[in-house]
């Protein structure tokens, strides 16, 4: 059977008392991203829409949900597979998605994002009434 010790020791390595040391000191990490800009010059070529990053606002992220849920309601075609498609059920998932975001940001959002939910969120409930009894 092991014994353990009743009472706290320092932790000792090679004779120095860790208790006793300085905690280490951390320099900021600097990141050099410039180097992707002399490799496109090099191949002669410009940043692509993909490659330039802008942040995303909560307006453009619910402006992307409304634009999903028009494409799955058939609304707007599909910009990968190029068809129309029709997922109600998705539609239907991406809405509720929308109405959870507008209950949980209640108090604070904007009165330009608030308006966008108050306005985009019946828009899509109508169109998916329609595309469902249609």
């Amino acid at each position: 059977m092991v014994a353990f010790p009743t009472h706290r020791e320092p932790l000792c390595f090679l004779g120095t008392n860790v208790m006793d040391e300085q905690k280490p000191q951390f320099t900021k990490k600097r990141v050099d991203e410039s180097w992707k800009e002399s490799v496109l010059k090099e191949k002669g070529g410009t940043p692509s829409k993909s490659q330039e990053t802008s942040p995303i606002s909560f307006s453009a992220f619910v402006t992307s949900l409304g634009i999903q849920a028009l494409i799955k309601m058939g609304e707007l075609q599909d910009p990968n597979s190029a068809k129309m498609e029709i997922d109600l059920d998705g539609a239907q998932e991406t809405i509720d998605l929308l109405l959870m975001f507008k209950e949980k940001t209640k108090g604070n959002l904007t009165s330009e994002e608030e308006t966008l939910l108050n306005s985009l969120i019946p828009d899509l409930q109508f169109k998916f009434v329609q595309r469902k009894m249609a």
